[in-house]
């Protein structure tokens, strides 16, 4: 169709329809020598049947870490407990829909465009609620005591869709293995090179870095115990708590 212009597939269909509507099918056609809506009169066509057929694009893909599935060079949200899981995408082309397990649980008007994240906001809040419950988490809050550095880390390997209860685990063990110094030494150096992951982490510590402990902690026989964890003591309480305490032995001195 040479000199038209069209906003989406759509308007195409549209203006396709007007064009047999208006011109291709009210004119005499050179082999017949009839008007085509005229031979369409004397044909009477049978009804489609009862049921409707899925004439969709379909695809079988699998959910990033990241929430969303790759189709057609975009991306497409999901809710955050589908990560891992595959799923079916059914595209026409307006929508594109996705399923698990018979169930719809996402939909999206179809993007035309490249490398485009197409996001839902329900998606987005409970991502969100997600990395709230993450700090809750006994593991995390153990890391996060280390310092500000390792919770500025922490929010990174989160904005970079990292696994954060397996680094997590890592981490702790490495801190358990070098020290606490030498890990917020090695998070610094991944934070600069924009490195996250505890893949990262470990590769500095083995390269630049003397373990400070060899030996893996007791292993109890009741689970429980094994999952107790400590938070980093700081050591700027205890300066204060002495402070305090001096104080009060000069006041009780001068008395």
């Amino acid at each position: 169709m040479p000199l038209r212009e069209f906003s989406d597939i759509g308007d195409v269909r549209l203006q396709s329809r007007q064009w047999l509507d208006d011109t291709a099918n009210v004119r005499i056609h050179q082999t017949t020598g009839e008007r085509p809506i005229d031979r369409f009169a004397k044909t009477k066509l049978r009804p489609l049947p009862d049921g409707r057929f899925d004439f969709r694009e379909t695809l079988c893909l699998k959910v990033y870490k990241d929430f969303v599935v790759r189709f057609e060079a975009n991306t497409y949200t999901f809710p955050p407990w589908a990560v891992g899981k595959n799923v079916i995408l059914k595209a026409d082309h307006a929508t594109v829909a996705i399923y698990h397990q018979n169930n719809k649980i996402a939909e999206h008007p179809r993007c035309y465009e490249r490398k485009t994240r197409i996001e839902t906001p329900a998606h987005q809040e409970q991502v969100k609620k997600l990395r709230k419950r993450m700090w809750r988490d006994q593991d995390i809050a153990v890391l996060a005591s280390i310092g500000p550095d390792v919770v500025d880390y922490l929010s990174a390997l989160a904005e970079a869709r990292q696994p954060i209860r397996k680094n997590v685990a890592r981490m702790l063990s490495l801190k358990h293995e070098y020290g606490a110094e030498s890990l917020v030494f090695a998070i610094l150096k991944a934070m600069k090179h924009k490195a996250y992951g505890a893949d990262y982490i470990e590769n500095i510590l083995y390269q630049e870095m003397t373990p400070v402990c060899r030996h893996p902690p007791v292993t109890l026989k009741e689970e429980e115990l094994n999952r107790i964890r400590l938070n980093e003591s700081s050591l700027a309480e205890y300066d204060a708590y002495i402070v305090k305490k001096e104080g009060k032995h000069d006041r009780k001195s001068k008395k």
